[in-house]
């Protein structure tokens, strides 16, 4: 070979034949990380596939639909079986409640709208598991999220899927570019979800037709305040709607069952103009509403920054970027001024709705694809 070509990088980026290159796949059960490891294992790679056991195994078979349950690891195993791969179910029921379950019912007691598949990829998945795949000598982890890794000038870069419709960039902006070296996101780049079943289709797999899994994992039915009240108990406790202006207009039994923005289910019928829940306050044991006017935000506090760009946050004064709120939002103009390399204040162009205290606010390239991190949003 001349001295000036270098060896040729197989799929996943590495100067080795895939039958060299070990792979550890997260499999959660479902079609998407089902079709990443079958992939990896008919390209040739040295699969290996691990599952998480993230909370009680006998709740978990009762409950469909949601990732790592009983019936989901049965059919990653499956997965496994047909396509000739080992398959691990690792049980981190421990690390999982102490470090997503544990946050998410404090931060609902405290008044916050949590979001705990950021954590979990955070502290256990991207952290946890991805020690375990060290552990293992592979030389990557995969997943399938749709996200997508490009190398840039200075490293591999975070870059939004796509499919925009598929996108999962708002719960992965807290990777780390540590993280992101050994990370990779085969389905990023796919045109469409019907591309990923085809796939399946493809490699004959039982969950090629498997619905999308829509609640939190260990939240049945999207019922997050009966999760809260069976582990914080106090969390029922009854207090006041109040109004902006002060005024009493009824009562609620528990701050739990109320989110920022909601409109519905107040019980506080027979006003001539909507109210909204503007404020939650669990010391107070009150939900405070106005005016859909009192929801739109422009200038937003954010902490625990983990921050994507080439130079450091703290080198410039202010950052033009495109954000996002809430996930089902499309990124809105935005500047941030930061206070130090892990808080800012970000200020919206366009004030924006339902900004709430416990949500994550992403922050975008609004010239390219590509995810600056993000942080989370407080009440300042």
């Amino acid at each position: 070979m001349p001295l000036d070509q270098s060896p040729p990088l197989n799929s996943l980026g590495f100067t080795k034949p895939p039958s060299q290159t070990r792979v550890v796949v997260a499999m959660s059960g479902g079609v998407d990380s089902s079709v990443v490891a079958a992939m990896l294992s008919e390209e040739g790679y040295d699969v290996v596939g691990v599952t998480l056991q993230l909370y009680d195994h006998g709740a978990a078979l009762a409950k469909k639909g949601a990732c790592c349950a009983g019936l989901d690891i049965h059919d990653a195993r499956r997965v496994s079986e047909k396509m000739g791969f080992p398959h691990y179910v690792l049980d981190y029921e421990n690390i999982f409640k102490n470090a997503v379950i544990d946050e998410f019912a404090d931060s609902y007691l405290g008044g916050a709208t949590p979001v705990p598949c950021i954590r979990c990829n955070e502290r256990v998945k991207f952290k946890d598991l991805l020690e375990t795949a060290k552990d293992l000598e592979a030389d990557c982890m995969a997943t399938g999220h749709y996200i997508q890794r490009k190398m840039g000038a200075q490293g591999p870069e975070l870059h939004a899927a796509a499919d925009a419709s598929r996108d999962q960039s708002y719960f992965l902006f807290s990777t780390t570019v540590e993280q992101l070296d050994f990370l990779r996101f085969p389905l990023g780049a796919l045109p469409s979800k019907d591309d990923t079943r085809a796939l399946a289709e493809k490699y004959d797999l039982s969950v090629a037709n498997k619905p999308d899994s829509q609640d939190i994992c260990f939240v049945p039915n999207g019922d997050y305040a009966s999760v809260i009240r069976k582990l914080r108990p106090e969390a029922a406790a009854p207090g006041e709607i109040v109004h902006a202006d002060g005024r009493v207009l009824g009562t609620h039994d528990g701050v739990v069952n109320y989110t920022i923005g909601q409109r519905r289910g107040l019980g506080i019928g027979g006003l001539a103009d909507p109210l909204y829940v503007v404020k939650l306050d669990p010391e107070r044991r009150e939900v405070v509403v106005g005016p859909k006017s009192m929801l739109a935000k422009r200038v937003i506090p954010v902490r625990e920054i983990n921050w994507l760009g080439d130079a450091a946050l703290s080198s410039r004064e202010t950052w033009e970027v495109a954000v996002k709120v809430r996930s089902t939002r499309p990124p809105t103009d935005a500047v941030i001024r930061p206070l130090s390399d892990t808080e800012a204040t970000v200020e919206l162009i366009t004030p924006e709705e339902g900004v709430s205290p416990g949500q994550a606010c992403v922050f975008y390239d609004p010239d390219s694809s590509r995810i600056f991190g993000g942080g989370w949003i407080h009440k300042g």
